[in-house]
């Protein structure tokens, strides 16, 4: 299975769809009720994390690969009514710092560490996180390294292989950034220190070259996907920086929308364009099918008629599943006078 190609047509349905929401948003005065504040995540780098309000248990919303958390200034208000509502502005977005775009400062741990940062800065008691898109990949460091730290998770379609690594079919694109980190033994002074595992390495070569010949097989008759003007060098650190993340240790709700766009016409491109949305709905049914197999207690919610800013072209569906996913988590405890005990809304009792 061909899987970097259908990240390749990802992304480029991403960046078509990004500018257009930017082009939509520069055009609104921002009257979205929230304050601003600027967190410090490690020494000069600031994130913009924006406070909607709200009561109760603590929400955090993470934003696509080139939004800012501003892409909720719609959707957020609907949830302060039960959740007190933040967003981050990822690095190198907006607002936020831009740090060097180099091997370190995008990896999926830094950003990782980045969302644990404003947590611990805002002292927020085991919030829920979602994230749209790319954000899939910081919720899974949380979710696999830090799942302690949060009560929930939830992936609005942000549940592909940046946030889960599929171990039967692998990924061609994450399992090549793993080779190019182990053959950096062979390029820095080798011959001084032994190989760490050969095992490990001739298998992901193989699997590589598997891959390789699959995307051969998948794409030779189609036209190159080109690369977008729009991705920008802060980006282009954010895809190399991926992680095959294998497993979730948190209660996760996984959105995922199943895009209905029939491609009208019989011609070279038409036809095409058919090949390549077939092959991103082959991605779609693998992904789902290992969060089956690694993650099984994950809850997986397929959205029809829906599209990759699922929670703009299907806003009451997703507010519906967040909802009702939220309501199954153990209510929220917190500390008064040394002791822990449940935290409820105001004027609510217990019975």
């Amino acid at each position: 299975m061909n899987r970097r190609f259908c990240s390749i047509l990802w992304l480029a349905a991403f960046l078509i769809s990004v500018p257009l929401l930017n082009a939509q948003n520069a055009q609104k005065v921002d009257t979205s009720l929230h304050s601003v504040r600027m967190i410090s995540v490690e020494p000069d780098v600031k994130l913009e994390v924006l406070d909607w309000g709200g009561s109760d248990r603590p929400l955090v919303l993470l934003t696509g690969l080139g939004d800012t958390a501003h892409i909720f200034d719609e959707f957020a208000p609907k949830l302060t009514a039960s959740y007190h509502v933040y967003g981050i502005t990822r690095r190198g977005r907006g607002a936020s710092s831009v740090p060097e775009p180099n091997a370190t400062n995008y990896t999926a741990d830094r950003l990782g560490e980045d969302v644990l940062g404003v947590i611990d800065a805002l002292h927020l008691n085991k919030p829920v996180v979602a994230g749209h898109s790319i954000a899939g990949e910081e919720l899974s460091y949380i979710g696999s390294h830090h799942p302690e730290k949060v009560a929930g998770l939830i992936y609005m379609e942000a549940g592909y292989s940046y946030a889960l690594y599929d171990q039967a079919n692998g990924e061609l694109e994450l399992d090549a950034i793993e080779l190019r980190c182990q053959l950096r033994q062979f390029t820095n002074g080798y011959a001084q220190e032994p190989v760490k595992d050969y095992t490990d390495l001739i298998a992901n070569l193989q699997r590589v070259e598997k891959e390789v010949k699959e995307q051969q097989q998948d794409t030779e008759d189609l036209p190159p996907t080109p690369v977008s003007p729009r991705m920008t060098s802060d980006l282009f650190a954010i895809m190399e920086g991926r992680e095959r993340f294998t497993t979730i240790h948190a209660p996760a709700l996984v959105i995922f929308a199943d895009e209905d766009n029939p491609v009208p016409g019989d011609g070279a491109q038409s036809r095409a364009q058919a090949v390549r949305q077939a092959l991103m709905k082959r991605n779609k049914e693998a992904q789902v099918a290992a969060f089956a197999r690694q993650v099984p207690l994950a809850h997986v919610v397929r959205i029809p008629h829906a599209t990759h800013y699922v929670f703009r072209s299907n806003e009451a569906d997703v507010l519906r599943e967040i909802n009702a996913f939220i309501a199954t988590l153990p209510p929220r405890r917190v500390v008064r006078d040394g002791l822990r005990a449940p935290l409820w809304p105001v004027g609510q009792s217990i019975r």
